[in-house]
């Protein structure tokens, strides 16, 4: 297929900034780079405008967006309401050869449905388990109707894909059949173990009392309840470290009361963010929600080994004994005993670092975003026409 027109229902983007955003904007720079014809339906950004300029055009894709109520407690999260025959009239004008459902919940549940009923093939690509959140923000009773929604969305699709094995197994448990893997890239360039800066070190971290560096300790992702991070609370009193934070979210002030002696950098991005990474000695994840854990594999790539939980994404990124350690989800004590390991033996975590900064070469968002393409091409194949109902 030489060239083609994609929908791009994406549940979030710009200027929310996170895992889904992050993959919609770097297949929107292939896509582009294609020369195909691309829409993106996108929730509106009411608010953020001021701070954080809403373009109609990104990549070369139109930008369309549409009614968004904030989540409570978390206003930079938008959920974007509307009934189906609105999205339906959009996907009619625009004509898509295919329809990109960016993990579907509420918008692409409407965007399914609308899509299904002018018969135009989809790819929904599962990204965020929203079940396994409910528990996590005190609404457990709401977790049986999420998985309900999340089946009804994807066994609608004409094809699911998943980014890691847990999920796909997850969701071919819950008898979605047309599940294929689809991984995540990461930019090898701006995340390299070069960026290491030793300036920013000696500032964050400074000197232990035999005058060695202190060990620096990482997190990067959003301050979120569903990020577990007030589980880094069994690393603060390393003698000899120092915990940085970076991002942020609605549980930053929660965050910093519980973890005083941590660094808080705020969100970071581009450069920074890559300058960052690669100075950590040591990147801990205790999210046990993550479908992949993008934030896992820069750090990798940026040369620092990896102490996460031993559940979903992680589990296809961490190779336990050579890339970093997996913890058993929940037990903190074995989290803080990986992390000793690591950072008591300089020769052993320069050995990981060194096979965590291999095994991510070659992942480059070019090839993951032509596997995106093939997808699209197989199910465009299975539905030739469309209806114009």
């Amino acid at each position: 297929m030489d060239s083609v027109r994609v929908a791009i229902v994406a549940e979030s983007f710009l200027p929310q900034m996170n895992g889904v955003t992050h993959s919609i904007l770097r297949v929107l720079d292939h896509l582009q780079e294609r020369g195909d014809d691309v829409l993106v339906l996108a929730p509106s950004g009411e608010g953020a405008s001021a701070v954080f300029p809403l373009p109609e055009n990104v990549s070369g894709a139109r930008v369309v967006r549409l009614p968004a109520l904030p989540v409570a407690g978390y206003p930079n999260v938008r959920v974007a309401f509307g009934m189906v025959p609105k999205v339906k009239r959009m996907l009619r004008a625009f004509a898509p050869d295919v329809v990109h459902l960016a993990s579907p919940f509420e918008l692409g549940w409407r965007g399914v449905r609308a899509a299904h009923q002018l018969g135009l093939p989809t790819v929904a690509v599962y990204q965020t388990e929203v079940p396994g959140y409910a528990a996590r923000y005190g609404v457990p009773f709401l977790e049986n109707w999420a998985w309900q929604r999340v089946e009804a969305i994807h066994l609608l699709a004409d094809r699911t894909l998943a980014p890691s094995t847990f999920a796909l197994n997850q969701l071919r448990g819950r008898g979605i059949l047309d599940v294929e893997l689809w991984r995540r890239g990461v930019d090898t360039v701006r995340f390299h173990p070069a960026k290491r800066d030793a300036a920013w070190r000696a500032t964050v971290g400074g000197l232990r009392e035999d005058g060695r560096p202190v060990k620096i300790i990482g997190y990067v992702g959003r301050l979120a309840a569903e990020k577990q991070v007030e589980d880094l609370r069994a690393l603060a009193d390393l003698p000899g470290t120092r915990l940085v934070v970076v991002g942020d979210g609605p549980l930053r002030p929660q965050l910093e009361a519980q973890l005083p002696h941590a660094h808080f950098t705020g969100f970071q991005g581009g450069e920074e963010l890559a300058r960052i990474v690669a100075s950590f000695d040591l990147f801990v994840h205790p999210g046990e929600f993550e479908t992949f854990c993008q934030t896992i594999q820069e750090a990798m790539a940026s040369g620092v080994p990896v102490v996460a939980t031993g559940r979903g994404g992680p589990l296809d990124l961490v190779e336990n004994s050579k890339t970093g350690w997996l913890y058993s989800p929940g037990d903190l004590k074995q989290m803080r005993s990986y992390a000793v390991d690591l950072l008591g033996d300089d020769a052993k975590r320069a050995a990981f670092a060194e096979a965590a900064h291999r095994s991510v070469q070659g992942r480059s968002w070019r090839s993951i975003s032509q596997q995106l393409i093939t997808h699209y091409e197989d199910v465009i194949a299975r539905r030739p026409a469309a209806v114009a109902g």
